[in-house]
């Protein structure tokens, strides 16, 4: 199979979807793979070592959509790309369809495949495709949150942990998965008082074994959540439905319950957000004042570590990639129900239930593009 790798072009996006070594994993395959020039630089690999590897550098986008048969990116398309993708092209990256109807709408116009890194989901309904990067936001949003903390960022002037006879700040993390864990791995490091929120029992007896002492469970339910916003200094958003918008958990009536300077981190922004206030920012322009509150929104949030997160993401994706090459979309997503469950738009088709339930679309099970 011929594999292309484009440079990523959404706002500060310094990612790639393919290492070198990644490539070198291809080539013993057979397959070929071209990338598009100094699409892996703002992540730490040069062209020179993707030559080594035994890619074969191509000088714009154009080039790399035009001559391959799968496309590996990070980031979904963004409009200028639209008219690149060709009938019948697979294109393997993040989607995150239930968040954006004008690109549901492009990919479904276009015919291509599309496989969403995000919906991949394992027989124990982990995504292993999302893991990665989820670990890599949940630990940002803390980072991230400790800094618009600060006066200057127009925050509470609170440091994380406190000192010595001054308090340390409340963190509440909205969602007990991946990243909900990973933030409150990081705030309970920092010495915060953290409080884990979610609807899942048994997930909340496992978090009250695994954490320290500085780390509370609560179950999700809305008076719970007004009780536990009001003494916030820190909130991050961190729900996730597969393949489906977030629910608004924190509604713009809710933000008069917080005191001003308080921050959101609303991981959830790139499925639509669970903080209603919240719209996609970029690293350009990460926050905006609501009601004196600060929200951080970043849609890519692990485009701002590229080397670490590039690593973790070919880690997680290569396997499958590999099998795609190898066998084919069909014959791999037949095979492999991980895989199947991938697959949101194929051929102006919605084979995935919460994509065509976002945007009111006709959903066609999957087996309907399988088995033609």
């Amino acid at each position: 199979m011929i594999i292309g790798v484009p440079k990523e072009i959404k706002n500060n996006e310094n990612r790639v979807a393919l290492t070198p070594a990644g490539v070198a994993e291809f080539k013993k395959y057979g397959h070929t793979v071209y990338v598009q020039t100094h699409a892996g630089a703002n992540s730490g690999f040069a062209d020179k070592a993707y030559e080594e590897a035994g890619a074969t550098i191509l000088p714009t986008i154009e080039s790399v959509y035009e001559i391959a048969e799968m496309i590996m990116k990070v980031k979904e398309p963004i409009a200028s790309e639209y008219p690149l993708i060709k009938k019948n092209q697979l294109l393997f990256t993040y989607f995150h369809f239930a968040s954006s109807e004008p690109l549901t709408h492009a990919m479904i116009e276009r015919g291509a495949v599309c496989l969403a890194y995000e919906t991949v989901e394992k027989t124990d309904r982990s995504l292993p495709l999302l893991v990665p990067m989820s670990e890599v936001a949940g630990r940002m949003s803390i980072q991230e949150g400790a800094k618009y903390l600060e006066k200057p960022m127009k925050g509470k002037g609170i440091l994380l942990g406190g000192v010595p006879g001054v308090a340390p700040a409340n963190v509440i993390i909205l969602g007990g998965g991946i990243v909900g864990t990973q933030a409150a791995k990081m705030a309970a490091g920092f010495g915060a008082r953290v409080t884990i929120i979610d609807v899942s029992l048994p997930r909340l007896r496992y978090l009250s074994d695994i954490m320290p002492a500085n780390v509370t469970t609560l179950m999700s339910n809305h008076y719970n959540i007004c009780e536990a916003i009001g003494l916030a200094d820190l909130v991050v958003g961190a729900v996730l439905i597969p393949g489906a918008k977030a629910p608004h958990l924190i509604t713009r009536d809710m933000l008069k319950l917080m005191k001003p300077g308080t921050v959101l981190v609303d991981v959830a922004v790139d499925q639509g957000g669970c903080i209603e206030t919240c719209v996609p920012t970029t690293h350009e322009n990460p926050t905006f004042i609501v009601d004196d509150i600060v929200h951080y929104c970043v849609a890519n949030m692990p485009g701002a570590v590229p080397y670490t997160s590039t690593l973790a993401l070919t880690n997680a994706t290569l396997p499958y990639a590999l099998q795609l090459a190898n066998e084919g979309w069909k014959v791999a997503c037949t095979k492999n129900t991980e895989l199947r469950k991938g697959l949101n738009v194929v051929e102006g088709k919605v084979v995935y239930k919460g994509v065509a339930e976002a945007w009111g679309l006709n959903y066609q099970g999957v087996e309907s593009v399988l088995n033609n």
